[in-house]
């Protein structure tokens, strides 16, 4: 008898992530199925969700609301640099991602989103904050 994938299974899964205007946002189907364990937090839930109850072969698909995903975009989370606080011979570019320090002093990612001969404009939102999203998985295997 096939076993369903349950909390504490690591599993396998090859999935396909969209946007609601049908754009792929990140798919595992020309890499490694993506491995996680099932309850230990790495994951969206939703995604979660969807894989728990699958046997191996088995699909699913899940929508996951954007308060559910990355969260809604926080335009308080988007930042104007004046060059000068910039290294010396820096010269950022539009989508170029760069590491900076918080106010707590953790590292976080940003985005550079606009530059001109003035400042840079960073963005520390998630990519993905904002969209809904939605996944096509396949269950591939269960450890």
């Amino acid at each position: 008898m096939t076993k369903a994938a349950a909390p504490g299974d690591t599993v396998h899964v090859h999935y396909t992530g969209k946007l609601d205007d049908g754009t792929v946002f990140d798919s595992s189907r020309k890499r490694e199925p993506l491995e996680f364990t099932i309850g230990a937090g790495g994951i969206l839930p939703g995604f979660e969700e969807a894989v728990t109850g699958l046997e191996p072969g088995q699909t699913a698909s899940a929508h996951i609301p954007a308060a559910e995903g990355y969260g809604e975009r926080d335009d308080q989370r988007v930042i104007n640099v004046p060059r000068e606080q910039l290294p010396a011979g820096m010269e950022p570019q539009i989508g170029q991602k760069l590491q900076m320090k918080g106010d707590g002093g953790q590292t976080m990612v940003v985005t550079v989103t606009q530059t001109n001969d003035e400042a840079i404009t960073l963005d520390a939102n998630h990519p993905l904050a904002g969209k809904d999203l939605s996944f096509e998985i396949e269950l591939v295997s269960i450890e």
